[in-house]
This record gives C-alpha cells, structure tokens and sequence, in this order.
C-alpha cells in the first residue's frame, strides 16, 4: 500500500475529505440557525396572520446590554402590533391598502422598525442627540444659515410652524432634526423635522413631503430634551410616509 493509506480503499486524504465535509455542513446548519434569530418568527404577508418560525429556529438567547438591560431573541412571546392595512390579493407580494390614517400607522413608505424605547447612548452614558439649548460649546457655523426662527413652509406652500432650535448628533456631529414649533386645536406643540427632509433656505425651510396641517400630528416625545430609538422611527416614517400619503393624488397612477 502506498504511504497513508489504511486499506486498499481508503486513505488519509480520504478522511480528512469526508472529515470537511461533515465540518462544511455542520458550518451551514450553525450559520442558518443563528440566522433565524432576528426577524422570527413572522408572518406571511399572504397568509394572514399565518407565523412562519422558520428552520431550524435557534433556542432563545439572552444578551446583557451595557445599560444593565437584557434581549432575548428569537422573542416567540413578543407579539405583533395590530395591522392597519389589508393586501388586495392573497398573492405573496400584493400591494396593500392602508385602513386607517397611514402616515401613523406604519404602512408602505410609512413603515418602521420597533426599536427599543430608550435614547441612543455614549460611552459616558448621555444621550447622543440632544438640542443645542443644552449643549455647552456647540453652535450653527457662521458661514452656514442658521434655521432658528426661520418659518417652515410645507409642500402645499403653507407654513407648518418656526424653527425653535437645533438638534445635534453629538458622535457623528451632524444636526439630525430642527424642533419646529406649530399649532394644533389644541395649541401650540413642538415636533421634530428630519434634516434629511428639510431644505434649509435662507428665509425659510422647505419640506415637500408633508403639507402644512401635517406638522400638527407628527408623533411626539417622551422627553423634551432627548430622543429615543423608537421615537426616531416613528418620526422618520410619518414624514416618509407623507411623499406618497400626505396628498391622495400621490398614490395615484401617473398616467
């Protein structure tokens, strides 16, 4: 027999082959396991209020967070807020048509992660974005237009309210949101404009995604001076659910 082989059949090469394979596709089996983790179980948007757990689903985890919290995941207990839409076929894919006010309810464009309702933290245990009014040593640059009083105007030409301050990324530095004052029927409220959606000019801001009257019912915070991560969801998704909600000829076919 030539050198490492066992018998006349089989050799080292042989084992270490299979040995890989056996390796290889215990790898597959761990990967798609863990990979169930996040986003299981689900529900098919087919099917109705059909769970899909998937396969294989893992046991769940806990993880111990820095701020002294706990996730477990896959969360099977965690249940699902109820739907304000229903799908126009039972089809894998059909469009959806909102039942209630779509620009709050999450739906299309509208749409958002439920992310833990707590602000995004640093390594000192403060808030990440909060207003420069309690900010000491940060500003607008001088050569930039400076929002604050500025009139923000909708994208029916209405004024929706008066910037009242500057909210800033204290990481990234970036200013992530202008507090808009507007009024209600109720009164006066502050809410926060997305930087990405606002236009800055030098005599007003311009949003285009929502009109004037819209300003009014942009979800709120818990807390004047800080934002959480649920909070920032929900404010991204009524602001980007206005670009096809906020005007019924918008979701209408262009032709």
């Amino acid at each position: 027999m030539q050198v490492g082989a066992i018998t006349g059949y089989v050799d080292l090469a042989q084992l270490l082959l299979y040995a890989f394979w056996i390796f290889f596709a215990g790898l597959i089996y761990y990967l798609a396991r863990e990979n169930h983790r996040e986003g299981y179980p689900m529900e098919s948007d087919s099917l109705g209020r059909a769970v899909v757990k998937g396969f294989p689903v893992p046991e769940p985890k806990v993880f111990k967070l820095a701020n002294g919290h706990e996730v477990v995941v896959p969360d099977l207990n965690r249940g699902e807020p109820p739907r304000a839409f229903v799908a126009t076929s039972e089809l894998p894919g059909s469009p959806i048509e909102p039942t209630g006010n779509p620009m709050l309810d999450g739906v299309g464009p509208g749409a958002y992660a439920i992310r833990a309702d707590v602000p995004e933290l640093n390594i000192h245990g403060e808030a990440v974005i909060r207003p420069l009014r309690v900010l000491a040593g940060y500003d607008v640059a001088k050569q930039d237009v400076d929002p604050r009083g500025l009139p923000v105007m909708g994208g029916d030409g209405k004024q929706g309210g008066i910037v009242r301050d500057v909210w800033l990324d204290t990481s990234e530095m970036l200013f992530r949101y202008l507090e808009v004052e507007t009024n209600t029927a109720a009164g006066s409220r502050t809410v926060l404009l997305p930087m990405p959606f606002a236009r800055v000019r030098r005599n007003a801001v311009e949003v285009n995604s929502i009109y004037g009257h819209h300003f009014g019912a942009v979800p709120g915070l818990k807390h004047g001076d800080q934002i959480t991560l649920l909070e920032e969801e929900k404010i991204m998704a009524y602001y980007g659910g206005g670009t096809l909600y906020a005007d019924p000829k918008r979701s209408e076919p262009l032709l």
